[in-house]
């Protein structure tokens, strides 16, 4: 059985005008719920932006407003893309890949639709095991971001075990490196 991505993509994806000022994009993505918006200009897709080029603009331009800040000049310039022939383990295939949660879906040049890994789990879980992978790779990519960088420390007493060791500080506690291997 072979499902293909125009089986399961969104036909209605949330689009916005590619001169949109990053402050209207972030509160369209909150009232509609989204986590990216597709740049459309005469029903062909120009740019693709999430919530992350937003909080990108936001520390890395941060002297300027973002109402002053057009959504395409944030966009990538090159966009993944699927075909709507493709099959869904094509689309998965690719997403892994390139570590994105969604692809649009063009077809003749013209934007249909979008699919993304909730469109996918949607319709059947089971189907897919790859996705627990991807999931997981999302997960720890999430978890080094938010933890702390870990920085050398002469020797001492580690805090976990209570062995003397060179030590790590990890989110404010001193650990060895067979404590830290163990997190």
């Amino acid at each position: 059985m072979s499902i293909s991505v125009a089986d399961l993509m969104t036909r209605s994806p949330i689009t916005v005008k590619p001169d949109t000022n990053l402050l209207n994009c972030a509160r369209r993505m909150v009232k509609k719920k989204v986590g990216s918006l597709l740049l459309v200009d005469k029903k062909k897709l120009v740019g693709f932006i999430s919530q992350e080029d937003i909080l990108w603009a936001l520390i890395k331009k941060s002297k300027k407003d973002l109402s002053e800040i057009k959504a395409i000049d944030i966009s990538p310039r090159k966009i993944a893309i699927v075909k709507p022939s493709a099959t869904i383990k094509e689309a998965l295939s690719r997403m892994k890949k390139l570590k994105f949660e969604r692809l649009p879906v063009i077809q003749g040049g013209k934007l249909i639709g979008i699919l993304s890994i909730k469109d996918i789990l949607s319709f059947n879980p089971e189907l897919y095991p790859e996705l627990d992978e991807f999931a997981k790779i999302r997960e720890e990519s999430l978890k080094l971001r938010r933890v702390k960088k870990i920085e050398k420390v002469n020797h001492g007493i580690c805090e976990e075990c209570g062995q003397e060791d060179v030590l790590h500080e990890f989110n404010g506690t001193l650990i060895c490196d067979s404590c830290d291997n163990n997190k």
